[in-house]
């Protein structure tokens, strides 16, 4: 695709792209180069906690930039200790290794994993996954993943990943061998179309790990920072996994994953694990001042009650139009709508200044700022409402 004021083909062509070309953001809002303004629950895929360009990230980046951008991951820097103790206090583990993108993290934890296995279970390596899941587009986190799309690509895939069913405890049990050393999940499927485990299959599943001495890796990249009502949706069964891996929304826009583990599973040696910019002091300063806002118990009341608000909004849409159910925890949700015009709402509700996205053909998924107001959700609600009705009415002529 070429353009004259833009050299499209210049990237290479790897996803479907509409012509418009951004280049403005703040907060909820998006602006093309056209000066159209767009309401973005999107975010980037769940990666903009706190919006576009917010201030607190963006006064970070300029202050630490003056300072200093990395010193080589050989050294130590003040914002990446800093933001590995904040991360630790506030969750059950007691290291941090920080990455680029979250398939880097979770290539990181499959490593772990079997460094874990090679050094205490006999040189067990095989991670039980589950269909549906997505772990990133690594050749080790496309064979983690279970998405159906990634079966015939880039063969041979990385052996050791046995896929069991979501909510089905049995299925995991059944897959356990001598050869396992770690279960591996998000705790909601995003990409699949937003389909939580459910708390009591979490329990369920730390509890059978726990008794056959398998560790558990819990995928947050989507999850993590807020994005359920707590700071990470592992709290909500009240379960402490081995290892946990954060991105998207930890670094506010900017490029910032993590790999968290409890001393237990933190076996690394020198040598196992680096990367050149992994913990520079530019994403973690930004890292730092988004956990400063999103960790705050008031941030976190608003997240569940404007989910809250999001999901009833929601549930009366789907009603009005003969949809059906609401899926998902605080902002993210997706709604299932029974028929794959998924593709063709998220175009028109473009057309008409809305971003929204399909991860399926029957569902639409929402992941707006944290900090979203009930004014945009409701400007959303309606654009939506009016796609809905314009799609339904073109359906019914056709």
């Amino acid at each position: 695709m070429t353009n004259a004021a833009h050299p499209f083909d210049a990237l290479m062509d790897i996803t479907a792209r509409p012509p418009v070309v951004f280049v403005r953001g703040a907060g909820s809002y998006l602006w093309d180069d056209s000066r159209n303004r767009y309401l973005d629950f999107v975010q980037g895929w769940a990666v903009n906690a706190l919006g576009h360009s917010p201030p607190a990230v963006a006064e970070a980046l300029a202050a630490q930039a003056k300072r200093l951008l990395t010193p080589s991951p050989a050294f130590y820097n003040g914002p990446s200790l800093q933001l590995a103790k904040a991360l630790v206090e506030q969750t059950c583990f007691d290291q941090v290794f920080f990455a680029n993108s979250g398939a880097e993290a979770n290539e990181g934890a499959i490593k772990l994993a079997r460094k874990y296995g090679a050094k205490y279970k006999n040189g067990a390596h095989e991670i039980i996954t589950f269909e549906g899941g997505f772990h990133g587009r690594t050749l080790a986190t496309m064979s983690a993943s279970g998405k159906k799309a990634f079966e015939p690509l880039f063969e041979p895939k990385v052996s050791g990943f046995r896929k069991a069913k979501l909510n089905d405890i049995e299925s995991v049990r059944k897959l356990i061998s001598p050869s396992t050393v770690a279960v591996m999940l998000e705790p909601i499927q995003g990409e699949a179309g937003v389909w939580p485990a459910t708390d009591e299959f979490l329990r369920g599943l730390r509890a059978l790990t726990q008794q056959r001495g398998l560790l558990l890796i819990v995928d947050e990249i989507q999850t993590g920072m807020g994005r359920t009502g707590k700071l990470f949706a592992y709290e909500h069964a009240g379960i402490e996994p081995d290892i946990m891996t954060l991105g998207k929304g930890i670094g506010g826009g900017v490029p910032l994953a993590a790999l968290l583990a409890t001393e237990h599973a933190s076996c690394f040696d020198h040598g196992d694990q680096g990367g050149t910019f992994n913990g520079n002091p530019l994403m973690c300063a930004a890292g730092l001042a988004v956990l400063d806002q999103v960790a705050q118990p008031d941030f976190l009341r608003s997240v569940t009650e404007t989910g809250l608000l999001l999901e009833s909004e929601l549930q009366r849409l789907s009603a009005r139009h003969g949809l059906g159910a609401i899926r998902g925890r605080g902002l993210l949700l997706a709604l299932d709508l029974k028929m794959p015009i998924g593709a063709a709402i998220v175009a028109q509700a473009l057309a008409e200044g809305v971003l929204v996205n399909s991860p399926q053909p029957d569902a639409l998924r929402f992941m707006p700022a944290l900090n979203v107001t009930r004014e945009e959700i409701s400007l959303m609600i309606d654009c939506l409402d009016n796609v809905l009705t314009k799609v339904g009415a073109a359906r019914r002529v056709a």
